[in-house]
This record gives C-alpha cells, structure tokens and sequence, in this order.
C-alpha cells in the first residue's frame, strides 16, 4: 500500500498531456485481436487495467508485440480465430476487460473462465450476462458475479433495450454480434460512449446508428486498424478541475479526445461559470481531439441529472471536489450506477470529502454538495478507487494543511504518471 502527501502551494500554470483514452485503449487491443492482419497501436494507455486486457489477450493465443510502453503491434487472428486458455482469465481489476471479452468469448468454440481481485467479484455482471444468453450464450455466474464460466457456442442475434446507457453492455453485445447468426440491435436509453461502433465502422463491419439504436450484421473478417489514441479526457479532468480551484491558475491540456459521449463534464463545467477553452480542434481515427484549457474561476451549483450523467459517469469524484468550492447548492441525480463502481463512490465521496471538511450529503441516486467550503487537510482513504484518489489528490491542493492519502496505488488503473504531470504544472504532491 502507497499513499500520497499533499499541500497547498503556488498557481498552476503551464501545457501538459495526458496518457492515452482508457477506453479505447481496451477496444484497440480488442477488436485488434478480432481482425485479419496487425494493427498498429500508438497511445496506448499503459495502466493496469487496460494490461489486463492485454494479457487475457495473450493468453487467448494473440500475439501482441510491445515496441514500447505506448506503442504495440497486435496480430489480429480474425473473428473466430482466438485459442482457449489453458488458466482462468485474470482481469485483475478492469470491469471493462470481464464485460467485453465475456462478449467476445461467448461465441467462440471453447470453454473459458473469466476471474479477478475481490474488487472486481463484488462487481455485478448481471446486465451482461442475462442479454448474452438471450442470443444462446451458455454463461456459469456466481449469485450473478464473477467468476464467469463461458461455454463458448453458436449465438443468434437479437434486439435489446438497456435499461440504462452502459458502452460495457453495449460494446459487448455487439463483440457477441460479430460471430452471431442475424443482426443484432441494440437500443439505448441515452447516449452512451460509442467508440466500439466508431472503431467497427472503420474496420468495414457492416454496423449502422438510427438515433439510439445501434445495429450491427455478423461478420466473416474485420481489416485492421492503425490508431494514434487521443489523451483520456477522463484523466485530463483532475488536472483541469486543479486549474479551475488553484488561485491565479492557468493550464491547458492538449491533445485530448473531446468524443461528445465523453464531455459531460466539459458542459457542466461551463454551467458552473468555469473559463474553459477549446482549441486545434481535429479529427483522428475517427475521434474528435483538441487541447482544453482552464482558469480559476468563481464557481455556482448547479443540478447534474439525465443524460448528462452517464456522459460524465468517471468524472464525479473530481466533480465533487469542484462543488465544494461553487457557490450554492449542486445536486446530483439519477447516477446509481456509481454505487457499483471500483467501490460505491457515491458513499465513498462523500465519506472522504467530509473528512476534508465539505458539506456533502448522498443520496441514493447521487449526492448534494453546498457550498462554498473551506477544505482542511486530513488522513483519508482512496477505497481502491484511483479517480478517487485523483479526486482527494486534487482536494488537498486547497486544502489548509497538510492532505495524507492512502492506499494509491490503484491510480495505476487509470493514469500512470499522474504525480509527475501534476507536479510538472506546479502542484505540491
């Protein structure tokens, strides 16, 4: 177990990036392994949770080379070309990883087992799995956790409507698709993260977007791709919020994707009087990149719900910290989902920001922050949970005194380097 140290200092100020985009890291590495010939990975996201992908890839007969920490070729083996493992699959703790290769492997002619740390078994699987057997999957669960038991078979496509807009569910039905007899339809209840449909498309599958409605035809080969992955939009907001609640701050974060599935937060910003930019906007691989700069800003509450949550769904720990600084009172609803997270992160903000002082209530879909609150430095706890620890890490930069954070090692999942970018523009960490 590590822990961090943090003080209040000096203005933030200066241009910094940010690892590659998690999310599509995951995919790359995922539909790479699903084509016909190599694809070439620039920007990958060297974190724990997207080297459990790789190495569940691995052990599933794809040969993935590694030129360095960011850049790897994966030797796709075609839509039904994976071998069967000869262990458990260890996703560690990566939701992404268990729910998308469960889609992936439940079509495919062997016999695998998907498995993680504790962290992970706690986490419920069953949105996944009971659509995954409506199109013939033979799936063991455990009470509706992992482990998972995939009998790998013949699936056939079907429609589904997701009870709530989830990119995991939906990207692993239509991995499920890929191998299935007829199409398969998804259709969301709001928008969700779309980087699996952009990345099908590109690689010629025959998938087609009507409003929410995603529909894919199966497939008998998938061409390779060749991405540069966009900065994660997702790390960027720790550093950019920091900018926003650090006095006579400025810093701008560049080359990060700006997906419109993604700036939920971006948009909330910006409701709450945030001086926020956006520039060299571009087009790479599909997804929209730009820099984004912030200032110190004087914040005012507002009220998160609806869609904009689930465009937001990573950033609410960071966002927590900013309503504690904003002028009157922020609410949040309809974000459940955050109760089955890394941890339950809406009890586990809420927990960690009183300790810092904060004024913040949890409800059962979200929480309510009033403000604005003087935060004091204290001892407090990640829970495991790295945009947590990000979150407390940026807290404790206005903070008076000193901030102790424990247990940060988990920041790994998400953003390696995070202590050295955030101490390249200024932070006392």
């Amino acid at each position: 177990m590590s822990r961090l140290t943090v003080s209040p200092g000096a203005a933030l100020r200066g241009c910094v990036t940010v690892p590659g985009d998690k999310s599509i890291s995951h995919r790359a590495l995922l539909l790479g392994a699903l084509a016909e010939g190599s694809s070439h990975i620039t920007g990958f996201l060297p974190s724990g949770d997207c080297r459990a992908t790789l190495n569940c890839l691995r052990a599933l007969g794809v040969r993935i080379q590694t030129h360095n920490a960011t850049t790897l070729t994966v030797h796709g083996r075609g839509p039904r070309g994976l071998e069967a493992p000869t262990a458990p699959l260890d996703c560690v703790r990566s939701g992404t990883t268990m729910r998308l290769l469960t889609g992936v492997l439940a079509g495919q002619p062997f016999t695998s087992t998907l498995s993680g740390d504790q962290q992970l078994l706690r986490r419920p699987m069953g949105r996944v799995i009971e659509p995954l057997r409506r199109m013939g999957a033979n799936i063991e669960d455990t009470a509706g956790h992992a482990p998972l038991t995939v009998y790998g078979q013949p699936l056939h496509g079907i429609t589904h409507e997701l009870s709530v807009a989830s990119a995991q569910v939906k990207s692993a039905l239509l991995l499920a698709g890929l191998t299935a007899e007829g199409s398969t339809s998804v259709h969301q209840p709001g928008p969700a993260r779309d980087h699996t449909e952009r990345m099908l498309a590109a690689m010629g599958a025959d998938i087609q977007t009507s409003g929410l409605t995603v529909t894919l035809h199966p497939v008998s080969r998938l061409a390779p791709l060749s991405p540069t992955i966009p900065g994660d939009v997702s790390s960027a907001a720790f550093l950019l919020v920091a900018a926003v609640l650090v006095p006579d701050s400025d810093v701008t974060v560049t080359g990060v994707g700006i997906n419109p599935t993604r700036t939920g937060l971006i948009d909330v910003l910006r409701a709450m009087g945030t001086d926020i930019s956006v520039s060299n906007q571009h087009s790479a691989c599909g997804e929209t990149v730009a820099n984004v700069t912030t200032r110190t800003s004087d914040l005012r509450g507002v009220t998160i719900e609806g869609d904009t949550v689930v465009r937001m769904i990573d950033e609410f720990p960071i966002l927590a910290v900013a309503a504690t600084q904003a002028h009157g009172t922020t609410v949040v609803r309809n974000a459940n989902e955050l109760r089955v997270k890394e941890t339950d992160r809406i009890a586990a903000v809420v927990q960690e920001l009183r300790r810092l002082g904060a004024q913040i209530e949890a409800r059962e879909d979200g929480f309510v922050v009033e403000g604005s609150t003087p935060l004091h430095g204290a001892p407090v706890d990640s829970h495991g949970d790295h945009r947590l620890a990000m979150a407390l890490a940026v807290a404790g930069l206005i903070a008076d005194g000193e901030t102790i954070i424990q247990d940060t090692d988990c920041v790994e999942d998400s953003f390696p380097g995070f202590v050295e970018r955030i101490q390249a523009i200024g932070a006392r960490v």
